[in-house]
């Protein structure tokens, strides 16, 4: 991962954001059929964390990964990350309940608008027209998509949107500690799932998931079905982290977004297919072909601009504007 700290290169780019992509995409399928299954969310989170920090544990005992020594210091500095990134994935996980994949989806694609207003309010300085308009268009097309949702979920939208707000906060917090800390995409994973816990555990006793969650786990496990997506949403959890670190670390908060937005393209066509509750409108259509005409002008636009500009320059001016 020598080229975190440098310049990287457009092939490590490309591979970091479509490893994203690919991880992402599939991480909404696993966590929506074990969750129609399982109710129990936050404890399903709880299980995804122990598993990484386990995990990376074991891969640097075994010289298998490398990472830096806990530091107290950096720790309490990640400390809101962690919190945030809870925070979404908590949110997030329990609009899953209730929407069905596509507009699961289509909610959070307004994410680029969001990180794009957080970039402008911290003196990041105003984006090229180009990309302005093409995150609009992105975000407007979600909008559409919505009003053609026969199986609206007041709860369930009032859960993603609240996602959102989160992930933007989150994301734009790990693009700047691993620019400013020098924290490779595996040291943020640790610090993460061990800061994680403690708060997890809390919500979990809180909410009265635990320990009737565990009981109702103990009962599904001697499913095979069941045990299998259980462990493919676990490892999936760990490959979605690691991808999700490492393309915002190389290439930006807003670019992680787009991808995000992106593979929604391909999610939503699977999510009317796979797992069901999905009825077809001519607005969710509209909506999605508008979608992906703001995402695919936003990838052209930024193209465009780091043509102009050279990488260490424009991401010097992305990462330290704020400090």
């Amino acid at each position: 991962m020598g080229a975190e700290a440098g310049e990287p290169s457009s092939i490590l780019s490309l591979a970091a954001a479509f490893s994203y992509g690919v991880a992402s995409m599939a991480m909404v399928f696993v966590n929506k059929a074990v969750l129609m299954q399982y109710v129990h969310s936050m404890t399903l989170l709880t299980l995804q964390q122990i598993a990484t920090a386990l995990l990376i544990h074991f891969g640097q005992v075994l010289g298998m990964s490398k990472r830096k020594d806990f530091s107290l210091i950096t720790a309490k500095k990640l400390l809101p990350v962690s919190i945030f990134y809870n925070a979404n994935v908590g949110f997030a996980l329990a609009s899953l309940k209730g929407v069905n994949i596509p507009m699961y989806i289509a909610i959070k694609r307004i994410t680029p608008l969001a990180v794009l207003v957080a970039g402008c309010m911290r003196g990041k300085g105003k984006p090229p027209t180009q990309v302005i308009l093409s995150v609009i268009c992105t975000a407007t097309g979600v909008l559409i998509a919505a009003l053609g949702d026969f199986s609206f979920d007041l709860y369930g939208y009032c859960m993603a949107l609240t996602s959102v707000f989160f992930q933007t906060m989150y994301l734009i917090l790990v693009e700047k500690s691993g620019a400013e800390d020098g924290l490779s995409s595996v040291d943020l994973m640790f610090y993460n799932s061990i800061l994680s816990l403690p708060f997890l555990f809390f919500l979990i006793i809180a909410t009265g998931e635990f320990p009737h969650s565990l009981t109702v786990l103990s009962a599904k496990a001697a499913s095979l079905t069941f045990s299998v997506i259980l462990i493919i949403s676990l490892v999936m959890g760990i490959v979605l982290n690691f991808t999700m670190f490492w393309c915002t670390i190389v290439n930006s908060a807003l670019t992680t977004t787009i991808v995000g937005v992106l593979k929604g393209v391909g999610s939503t066509a699977l999510g009317f297919v796979l797992l069901g509750g999905v009825e077809v409108h001519s607005l969710n259509v509209t909506g999605l072909v508008i979608n992906t005409f703001g995402g695919v002008w936003y990838t052209y636009a930024r193209y465009k601009q780091k043509k102009k500009t050279p990488w260490k320059i424009q991401h010097d001016v992305e990462s330290h504007a704020h400090k």
